[in-house]
């Protein structure tokens, strides 16, 4: 394809069956180019709340006492059977925590692996030089950081 930015309304995006000949074709793929830069966007941004989720919910040291056992007295802390009930308890969840960790980090890296193909195609999009296909990634870029703001505060 040429090498400057021109406004055809026929290209070839990605696959050879994206050929798009004629206006018609050419707002639909505009339309899909934009839907497809807007999820990218979101994605983006959920990756990191779902990262700053990922770090709010860390195990806390399996050996951390609760802080209304905590007394100079150490015998009373022995001998005190809430205590002693309360260890077995206190084991179990750190094995929940480190499951939803690693299943938080698979998802993570599938969002990740998304993205990043995504990224790509839509960069391969733009090297139509096709100024609608441009025009149609930008504005969903825009559009995707608008919808996605609400997240970025949560984060």
């Amino acid at each position: 394809g040429p090498m400057t930015f021109e406004v055809s309304s026929s290209v070839t995006l990605l696959f050879d069956f994206w050929d798009v000949h004629g206006p018609a074709g050419m707002v639909l793929s505009v339309i899909v180019v934009l839907l497809l830069t807007v999820f990218y966007e979101v994605l983006k941004v959920w990756r990191v709340w779902l990262g700053s989720r990922s770090k709010l919910a860390q195990p806390k040291s399996p050996y951390a006492v609760p802080p209304s056992h905590r007394t100079d007295d150490g015998s009373v802390l022995e001998s005190s059977p809430s205590e002693s009930s309360l260890t077995p308890i206190e084991s179990q969840p750190p094995a929940a925590d480190t499951t939803n960790r690693y299943l938080l980090h698979g998802i993570q890296t599938l969002l990740h692996m998304l993205q990043v193909s995504l990224g790509y195609m839509i960069m391969l999009c733009v090297m139509s030089y096709n100024t609608w296909i441009f025009i149609g990634v930008v504005v969903g870029s825009v559009l995707g950081y608008f919808i996605s703001f609400p997240f970025v505060g949560h984060a």
